[in-house]
């Protein structure tokens, strides 16, 4: 008897919360601020904030020079001597500041140390990268380097994820890529013992470069 009156409960209290679940308003809608907190002066301060709150790394270049010098820099500092990059334009763009490029020709994929690829936005509120498989890098490079060094500019910069959304859908029309993926910082994982581990399923370091002009 105390196991029916149980069921019974139990019974009545889901159909209690479909009701609830029935009749709760579909357009229930936030307003931005209202989840992104604090409000921070402007995009590529508030993208930057973002992104090195979530181990990743942000360098804001005020020209062409100053995005070369930043680079060389930190590839100094990862011990980093080549990058691998697929995207003609970014690779020709990196060759005439003096960085070595390597290729499949080399057999520079299977042996890469940073990869380097474009991006289709950056999300300022989350510190994300909006990639997708329309971009000459393909998909393999945004998961398989250890270190990924994203370049974008300024106009790249939207608020919110929805914005990302809005602008890709602008962009491609009805011919969307096949595959549209957001990076918020490096790889990561905390499924053995709850120690926060990176690179565990893709890159262990990212560095997105903005060029303001």
């Amino acid at each position: 008897m105390q196991s029916d009156k149980s069921r019974q409960e139990i019974l009545e209290r889901i159909k209690k919360m479909s009701t609830i679940v029935d009749t709760a308003p579909l357009n229930t809608r936030y307003e931005n601020e209202a989840i992104y907190r604090p409000v921070l002066p402007d995009a590529i301060t508030c993208f930057k904030t973002e992104l090195e709150a979530i181990s990743g790394q942000c360098f804001v270049c005020e020209s062409e020079l100053d995005f070369a010098e930043k680079l060389i820099e930190f590839l100094r500092t990862i011990n980093v001597q080549e990058v691998y990059c697929r995207d003609r334009i970014v690779a020709n763009r990196l060759s005439e500041v003096g960085i070595k490029i390597t290729s499949d020709m080399e057999g520079g994929f299977g042996q890469m140390q940073a990869g380097v690829t474009s991006c289709e936005f950056l999300v300022a509120r989350t510190g994300s990268v909006v990639v997708s498989a329309a971009g000459l890098s393909g998909r393999q490079m945004n998961v398989f380097p250890p270190v990924h060094i994203v370049i974008a500019n300024v106009s790249q910069l939207v608020l919110y994820p929805q914005d990302a959304l809005l602008a890709m859908e602008d962009k491609y029309k009805n011919r969307m890529p096949s595959t549209i993926t957001t990076i918020t910082g490096p790889s990561r994982t905390a499924d053995i013992e709850k120690t926060l581990v990176l690179g565990a399923h893709g890159p262990k370091e990212l560095a997105v470069f903005i060029l303001k002009k």
